[in-house]
């Protein structure tokens, strides 16, 4: 069972959605008994990082994160939520990446929406993807490149388009919006 993690964010129904046409069963839940049970996690959002974090921590949910086992997806504001620090609200995160969450400039130019491809991919969870494929960002703020960067987008700046650490995966792309080049991501990591 996959456990998508409900936490006061948007876009979880797209992602049920995407691994429903994947023929994936899942559940949406906060509880951490059923997050702990899941064969695979996924903490995906859109929405105001501080808001998110308030609603994890109130149900107990940031610590169960941490000490997952399993594989776990980030994505968008998930991804910034398993960083160090967010700009948003000088926000402290979950601490899982060494990456900060930082505001991307200039502000004519975000938020960041569309199509683009990414940069010197990195480990099973690109599996399949091509160079010139890409992929769909809709974000304000990005994490910066550190050692667990495992993909990079140039939009503006460089910024953290993918980060792996042990178990721990995130995108700050949408790959449930991503047509089949996020399907092919979605099954990399599910087959992890």
């Amino acid at each position: 069972m996959i456990a998508i993690i409900k936490y006061n964010a948007g876009n979880i129904q797209s992602v049920a959605n995407a691994l429903e046409r994947l023929n994936y069963e899942c559940i949406v839940t906060d509880n951490p008994a059923e997050i702990r049970r899941a064969d695979k996690v996924i903490l995906p959002g859109v929405g105001a990082a501080s808001m998110a974090m308030s609603y994890l921590k109130e149900k107990k949910t940031d610590k169960v994160i941490v000490g997952l086992e399993q594989p776990v997806l980030g994505i968008c504001l998930g991804l910034q939520l398993m960083c160090q620090h967010s700009e948003e609200g000088d926000l402290k995160c979950l601490g899982i990446f060494n990456a900060i969450v930082k505001k991307m400039p200039p502000l004519d130019r975000v938020p960041h929406t569309g199509w683009n491809n990414l940069k010197e991919r990195k480990g099973t969870l690109f599996t399949g993807i091509q160079d010139n494929d890409d992929v769909y960002f809709v974000h304000s703020y990005a994490a910066s490149l550190c050692t667990t960067t495992i993909a990079i987008c140039d939009y503006i700046q460089p910024f953290s388009a993918a980060l792996h650490k042990r178990n721990f995966y995130a995108t700050q792309f949408h790959p449930e919006k991503s047509a089949f080049v996020g399907g092919q991501i979605l099954k990399n990591f599910l087959a992890l």
